[in-house]
């Protein structure tokens, strides 16, 4: 069996890196992460091996520093906040990460693209590396917008050159970040990268999307869209009071728990819903207190936490940042979507869930009460939206799920090459193990 070291941000990248965890260790395989140590109870409480990556940088209580300041934040000056903290967290990897490997004896390392040198310590150390998309893929391709943009999908050559002009920015944006790995690579004497996409893995790459929840494009062979791991393991249990839901049609609100700190987002939805025949179940995330939205218009049932996955069971629409998990959780269970993205890949989310058909977005610069509610009333009645919803669940109930993800990276580990995928995009393992 192999012992597995994961590589990731805090968070919701976190959440869905312990379901991959869980399964591979229920195959006999061993899992630590190394992460900071504001992660740390979190990781102890689902069972993993933890080690302190960042224990002088990032001591207790920093992440809650962070997320508070970038909870205020929207659009450019979120990512940007994200890519500083980002660089410090990629520092920290490089620095701590090779000695923490080292003496644990970790044999494979499962990285997150959103932690890209995580790579780089794999290859210093000789030792293979797996990249995981908790987010959307980070894989670099002019046909497709970035992801920090609304902006739609077209095959043009015009969409192409203002594509372009998109990951020009990105590039600057990222320069210190691209410094950085470049500095250690040449201490290391290992091959500079030449573009973005080497810092991901040669072997396997692995997204929780559905593939009909991609754009079209271009992708290397051992890419594979397994669909959403999605369970309670990691998540904290929350009560809630079941007895106040009504029976109307429940629509479930939610802005995460990082950009959550934008009252007027709040304030603007429970407003849309007013004379709406609806039911708003509004999830604070932790971000601001229960007394804040004690002047809500209308009646909504505001938690500071909500059972998301229980919720959206009863749902008939989200409204949602777009954050990634929540998108692809709502899917899992055929509901459509009302999507008012904030930050980092969150407009690249919207723009797809406008392109499966799946929902609408409404950009934070236009956001009001009648635009709100135009849309909502627009998703909720019209039969389209449910039903491209349905097709996306069917598409994440055939991708795979934890278990081909799982299956791939053993994969990986018992033949040392690259796990390919076929035209159909669910592989046969075992033959490819054999051959």
């Amino acid at each position: 069996m192999t012992h597995f070291g994961i590589i990731s941000p805090t968070g919701s990248h976190l959440t869905t890196h312990f379901v991959l965890g869980h399964e591979l260790q229920r195959r006999g395989h061993r899992v630590t992460f190394l992460n900071i140590l504001d992660a740390q109870d979190k990781i102890l409480a689902a069972d993993f091996g933890f080690r302190v990556i960042g224990e002088s940088e990032r001591p207790i209580g920093s992440e809650a520093e962070i997320l508070t300041q970038r909870g205020k934040l929207s659009g450019i000056a979120s990512l940007k906040h994200s890519l500083k903290t980002a660089e410090q967290d990629m520092r920290v990897i490089l620095q701590d990460a090779p000695s923490v490997v080292k003496a644990q004896e970790i044999e494979a390392l499962l990285v997150d693209q959103c932690s890209p040198v995580g790579g780089t310590v794999a290859d210093y150390l000789k030792i293979p590396f797996i990249s995981l998309c908790a987010a959307l893929p980070l894989n670099r391709d002019i046909s497709i917008p970035p992801i920090f943009t609304t902006w739609s999908y077209s095959p043009t050559w015009r969409a192409k050159v203002r594509n372009r002009l998109g990951y020009t920015v990105s590039t600057v944006l990222t320069k210190s970040i691209r410094q950085l790995t470049a500095e250690y690579r040449q201490q290391w004497h290992l091959p500079p990268h030449a573009h973005p996409n080497d810092n991901y893995s040669k072997l396997a790459q692995l997204s929780q999307q559905p593939a009909a929840f991609e754009f079209p494009r271009a992708l290397p062979p051992h890419f594979h869209f397994t669909g959403p791991y999605h369970t309670s393991l990691g998540r904290e249990r929350v009560s809630f009071p079941w007895e106040q839901l009504t029976g109307q049609p429940l629509i479930y609100a939610s802005m995460g728990t990082i950009q959550n700190q934008i009252f007027p987002v709040f304030e603007t939805i429970a407003a849309a819903c007013v004379g709406l025949d609806v039911q708003l179940v509004l999830s604070l995330g932790g971000g601001m207190p229960l007394e804040a939205m004690s002047s809500l218009p209308g009646q909504p049932l505001v938690v500071s936490y909500a059972p998301q996955l229980e919720l959206l069971q009863r749902a008939a629409l989200t409204i949602t940042h777009a954050g990634l998990n929540t998108v692809l959780e709502s899917l899992t269970h055929g509901v459509p979507m009302v999507a008012i993205p904030i930050a980092n890949d969150q407009p690249g989310t919207a723009a797809r869930i406008v392109w499966a058909g799946v929902g609408e977005l409404i950009a934070l610069s236009h956001l009001t009460v009648d635009n709100l509610r135009s849309v909502i009333h627009q998703v909720l009645t019209q039969d389209a939206y449910r039903v491209q919803a349905l097709r996306l669940q069917a598409a994440i109930q055939n991708s795979g799920g934890v278990q081909q993800a799982a299956s791939i990276i053993e994969a990986v580990l018992a033949t040392g090459k690259p796990v390919l995928r076929n035209s159909g995009g669910i592989i046969n393992l075992t033959d490819h193990i054999q051959n």
